[in-house]
């Protein structure tokens, strides 16, 4: 099913890893991104660099679950390995030490539950280099 999908988008063809020991927002994310983008879930770092040692996704969605489990290192793990691959991680609260230990090791920011479809592919758009669309509401009286 498309939800608001833009055709130019879909055919991009920009890579996105989504790692995440949630199941239930792997699956969200994954369904909120297919549309208009390759995507694909992994419930950990080693699936993740595995699966992209051939090719490298262009961003990661990295759920705090796997930082908890894994630690903060393994942001400078998926990093080193996938060279210029973005990261954004998936998370309750900001401020929580390992996110912010995570942010320090080269994540590039956050993307904070709950999940709602134009909240993330806006924050996905704009880490991929894509041009954000303007919307102006406009006020009938």
């Amino acid at each position: 099913m498309q939800i608001g999908v833009d055709s130019e988008r879909a055919v991009d063809n920009k890579r996105v890893f989504v790692v995440d020991n949630d199941d239930v927002a792997s699956t969200a994310l994954q369904f909120m991104l297919a549309d208009e983008m390759e995507t694909h879930v992994y419930t950990d770092v080693a699936s993740a660099l595995a699966a992209g040692a051939a090719t490298p996704p262009d961003l990661i969605l990295l759920g705090a679950g796997v930082l908890e489990s894994e630690g903060a290192e393994a942001v400078t793990r998926l990093k080193g390995a996938l060279e210029g691959v973005r990261m954004l991680l998936v998370c309750l609260d900001a401020d929580e030490p390992v996110i912010q230990q995570a942010l320090s090791l080269g994540a590039e920011s956050t993307l904070q539950r709950p999940l709602k479809v134009e909240t993330v592919r806006r924050r996905v758009d704009a880490q991929l280099g894509r041009r954000a669309a303007l919307a102006i509401p406009v006020v009938t009286r």
